[in-house]
């Protein structure tokens, strides 16, 4: 009974000598490393009415889906699992030209919903004839940037920025960020062919 009685007296010692460290420290927050790809450009020349400078490392493919006109590509960036849909028309008339710009105002406004803000911005190269208004939208949206851009005439372009994963700004901001940068080169770059 004896020998029970240390070896009780023994696992109570161990037990309680166990317990008295305090310095407990979490583990930092880890966070995904992406390698961003170097910035080079090269120049959209399709058969269409404009040209534009994208990066090297996004895929243009032609749109595929039921309703695609001429001239309406996807700007895909793979490596980031997102898309850049890219949509012209030719304006044939001021009431076209009037709700094609309140199309874009909508589907911008549409996030107000689940967007944290949604700025506004005008785009103005009248020495090109380019004139538009570029939508930065932040929070848990379906689409960061959208922006068109038209020759208040003849032409109209629109484009807009999708991830294919669930939206969460905080994860992907820094991939917004990076890809904001080549769109603000396509937008400087743009030019219509006549």
């Amino acid at each position: 009974m004896k020998k029970y009685f240390f070896l009780f007296l023994f696992a109570q010692l161990l037990v309680l000598s166990a317990c008295t460290n305090n310095s407990y420290t979490p583990k930092p927050r880890g966070y995904f490393k992406i390698d961003f790809p170097a910035k080079t450009y090269q120049t959209f020349d399709q058969d269409c009415e404009f040209s534009f400078e994208y990066p090297k490392y996004a895929n243009l493919v032609a749109d595929n889906s039921l309703d695609t006109q001429p001239c309406w590509y996807n700007l895909a960036f793979p490596q980031f699992n997102g898309r850049l849909h890219l949509t012209y028309y030719d304006i044939s008339s001021k009431k076209e030209y009037e709700n094609l710009i309140e199309d874009a105002r909508t589907f911008a406004f549409k996030h107000t919903v689940k967007a944290n803000a949604i700025d506004q911005k005008l785009i103005n190269y009248p020495e090109k004839k380019v004139y538009g208004v570029y939508y930065a939208i932040e929070g848990n949206t379906a689409s960061s940037v959208q922006f068109f851009l038209t020759d208040s005439t003849k032409h109209y372009f629109r484009a807009a920025l999708y991830f294919n994963e669930k939206p969460q700004y905080d994860s992907i901001q820094p991939v917004v960020n990076f890809i904001k940068k080549d769109l603000d080169r396509m937008i400087s770059t743009f030019k219509w062919k006549n």
